[in-house]
């Protein structure tokens, strides 16, 4: 059966690992994202959570510092191009300047709250600029509200706010792709196992799209990582912790020492 896929990015701080996760049922993304959330221990930071801008992707009854995507609010205005071409340009090339300011920071490896600082000092004077165009616009009637164009601009308007969340909260990232590349793996893998005959076959398939991607994001060859558990099962039944993906090789380098006489 084709049922619908979440996928959820852990990104912690610098020194967490990376968790990809994937679930595959009849619980909308905002459900599953509750059920991660609700295994967190408590006093931690509320986390920052990336979406697009539905509101089934909230998880209920857990705090969140919510972001949208910058990605999904282009894209309104991509596809109604050829009607609008002027407003969608000055769109697309607002935020061009943004993920130029943000390619910068990766490049000089700066940390969240340099970047933030670089983002407020060079990104946030031309969003502001297109906001305060739009609302003009929007104000005086020169967009008609129902068309293709104040739709968009409806959309980016609402939720300013967490659309801009990186000129404002160190760490806020800027879009959900690397979501979306999740997403685009498990969905292939779907296809090639020609969907799934029952729960059960599913979540079978989310286990090992979960291991494969989370030793993807640790740079770590899936095949190898799994082959080392089905070798040590009752070490790794024993002492998970130590058995993760980002820490496997040096608790297999000492499982296959030899002991001392």
């Amino acid at each position: 059966c084709a049922l619908p896929i979440s996928g959820i990015v852990c990104e912690g701080t610098a020194l967490a690992p990376p968790i990809r996760l994937v679930f595959t049922g009849r619980r909308h993304a905002g459900e599953n994202l509750a059920r991660v959330l609700g295994e967190r221990e408590s006093g931690l930071e509320t986390p920052l959570h990336m979406c697009d801008g539905l509101d089934r992707n909230h998880p209920s009854g857990h705090a969140t510092e919510s972001c949208n995507c910058l990605v999904h609010a282009r894209r309104h205005f991509v596809e109604i191009r050829t009607s609008f071409p002027v407003e969608c340009r000055r769109v697309v090339e607002t935020f061009s300047v943004v993920y130029k300011v943000e390619a910068q920071c990766r490049k000089e490896g700066l940390d969240p709250v340099q970047r933030l600082q670089r983002h407020q000092a060079l990104s946030q004077p031309v969003m502001e600029s297109l906001r305060k165009e739009f609302q003009t616009a929007m104000a005086e009637k020169r967009v008609e509200p129902n068309s293709g164009l104040g739709d968009a601009i409806d959309y980016l308007l609402n939720r300013w706010e967490t659309l801009t969340r990186f000129l404002t909260t160190p760490g806020a990232p800027l879009d959900n792709n690397v979501t979306e590349r999740l997403l685009k793996s498990s969905i292939l893998h779907r296809k090639n196992s020609m969907h799934y005959r029952t729960q059960r076959g599913a979540d079978v398939g989310d286990r090992f799209m979960t291991v494969i991607e989370t030793c993807r994001a640790n740079q770590i060859t899936p095949f190898d990582y799994m082959l080392a558990l089905a070798r040590n099962p009752e070490a790794v039944k024993t002492d998970p912790e130590n058995w993760m993906p980002w820490n496997y090789k040096p608790t297999l380098i000492q499982a296959d020492a030899p002991r001392a006489p």
